[in-house]
């Protein structure tokens, strides 16, 4: 398969809204975030809503519909209230996530397979909608012929445990997950499946997933808002869009 010539960047725009409920108010605007990073380069905005709404807010996903004309990737849970939201506002795609209320940030893929009954009429309502259907999984090939027969449209890999293993400097561990990786990017688009990946990926993680002819978008959040603290968002993004152009040639 030869590499596609365009890798797409999604960027998620979260944790504006993290800072700004913070203190409570209006600022930071993540929707403004999102317009700044639709200028540096990025191709869709990600908003994960929480069922605690700890970060983006019901307000923010209107206010993103209405004035982003980039993609919306809504992320969130598998309940009636995340569908009921979803086919309100029809977002390009939904991205399932498992969630729980006490964690910090989304730890581990969704289990699919175990998931399988109650996933698939879920998923039946989004597509009769016209909304995209991501599943945000493990790669791990028992979930990925879940999805598939589920009828998801698009997998993410979660590459958290390969990006933590390279910030630990544990470079045998990185290059045991990074296998993992290939081979399910390689699995699903056999399938059938489009292929992103997400999930602490850093200016030192982006080219691995980038060189992967399968994978045709990353999805960024953490690390670039945290990056713009520093070198403001239009540059973090328009250095991320670089290093993601030159590992895809």
């Amino acid at each position: 398969m030869g590499v596609p010539p365009y890798l797409r960047l999604g960027v998620n725009i979260d944790h504006v809204a993290t800072i700004r409920n913070a203190r409570g108010g209006l600022h930071p605007d993540p929707v403004r975030a999102a317009k700044l990073a639709a200028d540096g380069g990025a191709d869709g905005i990600t908003a994960h809503l929480r069922e605690d709404r700890r970060h983006i807010s019901d307000d923010d996903i209107l206010r993103l519909s209405r004035e982003i004309n980039l993609p919306l990737n809504l992320e969130c849970a598998a309940t009636a209230e995340m569908l009921d939201i979803a086919l309100r506002y029809r977002p390009h795609a939904v991205c399932l996530v498992p969630e729980k209320r006490e964690e910090k940030t989304t730890e581990g893929g969704l289990d699919v397979a175990g998931q399988h009954n109650f996933l698939k009429p879920f998923a039946g309502r989004l597509r009769e909608s016209g909304i995209r259907l991501s599943l945000f999984i493990n790669p791990d090939e028992r979930q990925i012929v879940a999805a598939k027969e589920i009828g998801a449209d698009i997998i993410e890999l979660h590459a958290g445990a390969y990006c933590e293993e390279i910030s630990a400097g544990d470079r045998a561990a990185a290059e045991a997950e990074l296998a993992k990786h290939r081979k399910a990017a390689i699995d699903a688009a056999a399938l059938g499946l489009e292929v992103h990946a997400g999930h602490g990926i850093s200016f030192d993680t982006a080219g691995v997933f980038a060189a992967m002819p399968q994978v045709v978008e990353l999805n960024i959040g953490h690390f670039l808002i945290g990056e713009a603290i520093f070198s403001g968002l239009h540059a973090a993004i328009t250095r991320m869009r670089k290093l993601m152009d030159e590992a895809r040639r």
